[in-house]
């Protein structure tokens, strides 16, 4: 019976790989999920308009598990014979095959659904890549009935046949930011007659590059990034721009440090900009907070995975990951863990995720 599960799970993620669809648009991929419960004879109701929550097992207080369901825009050039048919669009953060295993375990489930001690409680998340989409659902009531959650994400970082699950932060508190910084425009042959905003940009890239290093302990994990540096349009070889825009990110093991990274790299903006004689204005925009694992339920999930894969499997050097991730929403409301399950292969290039 497991060897039909599994077939069918590959077939099944193979076909969501071929359709993705992105954020909040998730309506086909839904239908599928829809009509794979109905086939195991699951109750379901929709939840957050493309999500789902499906229930079996015993009535009482239930553990959850959950997948989500979203694509990314990006083109496949894989050339695999599932490749996505969306131009535009592509399963590139492994959401099909975390779908495909959820609806695998509730066939499996469902088979031993007699013999479960608790009930089991099955969400299907849309909007995880930056949709905020496990808010809606709890919103819409998800977690109701629910004392404990769990979470995988595929890490083809790891090797097949590892896992990560820590206890506490698995990963980071994420937050984009955009800065204009104004200066005052004029002609290459006369720099001192305009104020340059791309020098004092590039004095302040330079600078919050000591913003981890120090003013962050070398103990915790932390990353400020500059994504986007752009001045100059249309781009003229004698032109002195009157503003330049910059583009990054802050990520940190706590949602606290994240937010305090920030703080810093403003207050070295305005002294870079006075400086330099420019202004400048901010954008800072937080994303998800630190997904952090619950001690007990941490503790069930590593137990778990040991007596599955192995006694040795556990690896949880390196956390947390600087990567974010919307399950962190479901761990602020309810106890939970969240499980990084090796997918690479020996002897295959790593093909990061995203």
């Amino acid at each position: 019976m497991l060897d039909e599960i599994v077939a069918h799970a590959t077939r099944l993620r193979r076909d969501l790989h071929r359709r993705p669809e992105l954020t909040w648009d998730e309506h086909a991929t839904a239908a599928r999920v829809r009509s794979e419960l109905d086939a195991l004879g699951i109750p379901w109701r929709a939840c957050a308009g493309t999500g789902t929550v499906a229930r079996l097992g015993p009535p009482g207080p239930a553990i959850a598990f959950r997948c989500d369901l979203d694509a990314l825009p990006l083109d496949e050039r894989t050339g695999l014979p599932w490749a996505s048919e969306h131009q535009g669009c592509m399963h590139a953060c492994g959401h099909d095959g975390h779908t495909a295993s959820l609806i695998a375990a509730a066939a499996w489930l469902k088979h031993h659904e007699a013999a479960l001690p608790q009930g089991v409680v099955l969400i299907f998340q849309p909007a995880e890549e930056g949709g905020h989409g496990a808010a809606k659902m709890m919103d819409d009531g998800a977690l109701e009935g629910v004392r404990a959650i769990y979470g995988y994400h595929n890490w083809p970082a790891l090797p097949f046949g590892v896992a990560a699950c820590p206890v506490g932060p698995v990963m980071s508190a994420n937050a984009e930011w955009t800065i204009t910084i104004q200066g005052r425009g004029g002609h290459a042959s006369a720099p001192h007659d305009g104020i340059d905003p791309i020098v004092c940009g590039a004095a302040f890239v330079g600078a919050i590059q000591q913003v981890v290093s120090r003013n962050t302990a070398p103990q915790e994990a932390a990353v400020v990034t500059v994504t986007c540096f752009q001045a100059g349009t249309p781009p003229a070889d004698n032109i002195i721009p009157d503003s330049a825009l910059l583009v990054g990110t802050v990520r940190a093991g706590t949602t606290e440090r994240r937010d305090a990274l920030f703080a810093r790299v403003r207050e070295i903006l305005a002294g870079i900009c006075a400086a330099h004689g420019t202004t400048a204005t901010s954008d800072y925009r937080p994303c998800y907070g630190a997904t952090v694992n619950h001690p007990a339920e941490a503790e069930a999930a590593r137990a778990a995975l040991r007596a599955v894969i192995g006694p040795d499997c556990i690896r949880d050097a390196g956390m947390p990951l600087m990567a974010a991730e919307d399950f962190g929403a479901f761990l602020t409301r309810c106890p939970g863990a969240f499980v990084l399950l090796g997918a690479g292969r020996p002897g295959q290039p790593i093909e990061g995720c995203h």
